[in-house]
């Protein structure tokens, strides 16, 4: 049995703690989900040997900007392993990156695909798939060592995070706060395009943008609410603040 709040302090980088990470069966709710999910299978996919465990985080060790989503899609990353891959959200924020030329190509089809981001990385504050793909409080909070850790080993280099979706920016918030930065009080909510500039707590520590942007759910990108022009944008302000160098799209 793995324990994240045992666990996740022990992993040395980001590597380790992906590995640690996929071990992880302390939600039996969402391990029961996992499985199923994988047994049952959707027919166009009935070939594929799922992943169904937890899915790590995504890019270089040393990123200076960090995507936050919410948990991977039931068909997506616990099919394949790999955050944002098999499905339409990764689809279009695969796209949108390498359109900016933070990502190697424009798909993200399966992990062995060769994909490769360019000082960017995924995460999310729940690593497994959830029914109806809401976690509850509880499950949040039990996953929350791992991001915790994470960051602690992308603070040296981290210099903006966009928090995909409000439960990304409420979940992301806190743990900066534990994580070396001061959150402003009242806590902000989260809204597309807003951006939360937070001061380090610790020596040495830099500044840390934070941003917000409509999560790349097939809702809010086939009704409009979030469109590529929307996401290139936000994706292309954080990087810029980072010190990635984003191309403007086309």
């Amino acid at each position: 049995m793995t324990y994240p709040t045992r666990q996740a302090p022990r992993a040395a980088d980001v590597r380790a703690l992906g590995r640690s990470l996929s071990e992880c069966r302390a939600c039996p709710r969402l391990v029961d989900w996992r499985e199923e999910t994988a047994r049952v299978k959707r027919p166009a996919f009935r070939d594929w040997d799922y992943w169904a465990r937890p899915v790590p985080g995504f890019g270089p060790a040393d990123a200076r900007m960090l995507l936050v989503g919410l948990a991977p899609a039931a068909h997506g990353g616990n099919r394949t392993g790999r955050m944002f891959t098999g499905d339409r959200a990764g689809d279009v924020l695969v796209a949108a990156l390498h359109d900016l030329g933070l990502a190697s190509q424009p798909t993200s089809t399966h992990s062995g695909d060769g994909l490769q981001l360019y000082g960017v990385r995924f995460t999310s504050p729940v690593h497994c798939a959830p029914p109806a793909n809401k976690p509850t409080p509880a499950e949040r909070d039990t996953c929350r060592p791992w991001l915790v850790r994470e960051l602690e080993l992308l603070r040296p280099t981290l210099r903006t995070v966009v928090a995909l979706g409000a439960f990304g920016w409420q979940a992301v918030l806190p743990v900066l706060g534990e994580g070396g930065w001061s959150l402003p009080r009242p806590r902000p909510a989260f809204a597309h395009g807003a951006r939360l500039e937070l001061p380090p707590t610790r020596r040495g520590g830099a500044p840390l943008a934070v941003h917000g942007c409509y999560h790349v759910t097939q809702r809010n990108t086939f009704t409009g609410r979030l469109t590529p022009a929307m996401l290139r944008d936000v994706l292309r302000t954080a990087a810029l603040e980072a010190g990635l160098p984003a191309r403007t799209a086309p």
